[in-house]
């Protein structure tokens, strides 16, 4: 990794993280997200959750029992680390992690399968594995294959990034869902660690993240209408998916 790419992104994560603390939509779509995305999830508060990729992330404001972590040497953040080598991570004693959790990560790892696996290791059995990546749709298509900055490639023959500039420069966003939605023999790799048949994919907001601005932009919506049009998109999303849905959130759950 050059090191001016890692500089670059360490500059832009900084960044990132203050637009997104001063938008209140954004704030609350990451709010409900995570209310979605560990709706089921028991007893979370005394939960041992490892955060992956925490560098922009509000998740601990949320959350405050999380462990932060990041590949980015930030000092707001409880571990830095190459989660690649979360198997040899002193800091976390091996089977005592309840949940590891990242949003918008996978995509951004230049071996996605291989840190499944590897987080077995941390996780206790039975242990959940959630995560919030983009869903292509009819609608979302087009808006991550034009108007993203991020790479958007389908005629990949395997789920890794062949060459990496940094952990927030280099990603190809289709690897994730085409893990769970069209290479369903990618998923079998890990059916030796996980309990494929306990796998729960869930799909979460079409154009409430986009009105909200995201992260380069913000647009000046009131917040009652923006929590208004959060509810009406959500709950269109739930009976249109493959349609209108521009994220998935997914659980793996580690074997016993």
């Amino acid at each position: 990794m050059e090191s001016t790419s890692y500089e670059s992104d360490l500059e832009e994560t900084l960044a990132n993280r203050e637009r997104l603390r001063s938008n209140p939509n954004l704030l609350y779509w990451y709010e409900q997200l995570y209310r979605y995305q560990f709706a089921h999830e028991p007893g979370l508060d005394s939960a041992k959750i490892l955060e992956i990729g925490s560098g922009t992330s509000p998740l601990k404001q949320f959350v405050p029992n999380v462990t932060t972590s990041d590949v980015l040497a930030l000092d707001y953040l409880d571990l830095v680390f190459d989660c690649h080598r979360i198997r040899d991570l002193a800091e976390i004693p091996d089977r005592s992690v309840d949940v590891i959790t990242m949003t918008n990560v996978l995509h951004h790892l230049k071996d996605p399968l291989a840190f499944l696996r590897d987080a077995t290791a941390k996780l206790v059995p039975g242990g959940r594995v959630y995560f919030a990546e983009p869903f292509f749709s009819v609608l979302s298509y087009p808006m991550y294959r034009l108007l993203h900055h991020e790479p958007v490639d389908f005629n990949i023959e395997r789920p890794v990034l062949n060459r990496v500039h940094g952990p927030l420069s280099t990603s190809n966003q289709a690897m994730p869902h085409m893990i769970f939605f069209s290479r369903p023999e990618w998923l079998a790799e890990l059916g030796d660690v996980y309990d494929l048949k306990q796998t729960d994919v869930r799909y979460f907001s079409g154009i409430s993240y986009p009105l909200t601005g995201g992260i380069s932009r913000r647009f000046p919506m009131p917040a009652p209408l923006y929590k208004l049009v959060h509810s009406i998109d959500q709950a269109l999303v739930r009976r249109l998916p493959r349609v209108l849905a521009s994220f998935f959130v997914g659980t793996l759950v580690a074997s016993k």
